[in-house]
């Protein structure tokens, strides 16, 4: 198999795996939470799929952005959280119930928010000279495919075969972990040269962007009274994304190696930034047994 065919293939296979792994950790009690705390909920979705792309967009303009950048950043800010923000948050002693709500619905709404953002950034800041457009009806479709439909059979098993949903969500776990290294691996050496100029171009606007979405989380999320846990946990899904999907958006259905490069860079630090945070997490003692406030 080829680099253009791992791309075309094997990528939207891979998400279509993971997403299955995440359907893996769901019973439909866990959608109840967002009843139970829906300030949370309502909080983190709105952060999500509003509030950072907004941001992306923000970022982009005032960094002036090559286009392909731009629109690569923006691509990445409004993909929902990745399967990965559940367990940051288990080890951070987040709300992980809250975690897979969020990371799950975001999800599904992005099915119809991610294409419109897409598009809107295509039109805003491509080059007058190259038209690109993207496929918003294939790009609904190919979404639900590979995060509704997985998610359900993930959970359909988990319903029938619990013992056999255990033991895959943590192979589906490691899975990801190595598809996003492999992609951005290939990525890097076929971009050469190329990488190192895109990557300092590109490299501090995706820093910027972790950095205001954890703030958006832990701050904002104080700011409205959200508890630390439930502050922490949106922080995590706002920080930690599915660096999967934003490649696929942009290698599969844009076919651009330069829109991708925002997306590998996040898929990369956004764990530097997931380890900080469980370092802040142990240090202040966030999910602890409260003995004293």
């Amino acid at each position: 198999m080829d680099q253009a065919t791992l791309i075309a293939v094997g990528l939207p296979a891979a998400l279509f795996l993971i997403m299955v792994g995440m359907g893996l950790t769901l019973t439909p009690k866990d959608f109840r939470e967002v009843l139970v705390a829906p300030r949370a909920t309502l909080y983190g979705l709105v952060a999500q799929i509003l509030l950072l792309p907004m941001v992306g967009v923000g970022l982009a303009l005032w960094l002036d952005l090559s286009p392909a950048l731009a629109v690569g950043l923006v691509v990445i800010a409004a993909c929902p959280g990745g399967t990965t923000s559940n367990l940051f948050a288990f080890l951070g002693r987040g709300d992980v119930a809250l975690s897979i709500v969020l990371t799950v619905a975001a999800s599904l709404i992005t099915i119809v928010t991610l294409p419109m953002f897409t598009s809107w950034a295509l039109g805003h800041f491509q080059d007058s000279e190259r038209v690109l457009e993207l496929p918003i009806l294939r790009t609904i479709i190919t979404l639900f495919v590979i995060i509704l439909v997985p998610v359900i059979l993930g959970m359909t098993l988990r319903h029938f075969r619990r013992d056999w949903a255990e033991k895959g969500e943590k192979m589906v776990s490691v899975f990801g972990l190595l598809v996003l290294v492999v992609v951005i691996a290939l990525l890097l050496i076929d971009l050469g040269e190329e990488a190192l100029v895109l990557l300092k171009q590109g490299g501090a606007a995706v820093i910027l962007l972790n950095v205001v979405g954890l703030a958006l989380g832990m701050l904002g999320g104080r700011l409205i009274g959200l508890d630390r846990p439930q502050a922490f946990t949106v922080a995590i899904e706002l920080g930690i994304k599915n660096g999967t999907l934003g490649l696929m958006i942009t290698l599969t259905l844009l076919q651009s190696e330069a829109m991708s490069v925002p997306a590998a860079v996040y898929g990369v630090l956004m764990f530097l930034f997931g380890f900080l945070m469980l370092g802040y997490s142990r240090v202040t003692g966030i999910g602890r047994p409260r003995t004293a406030t």
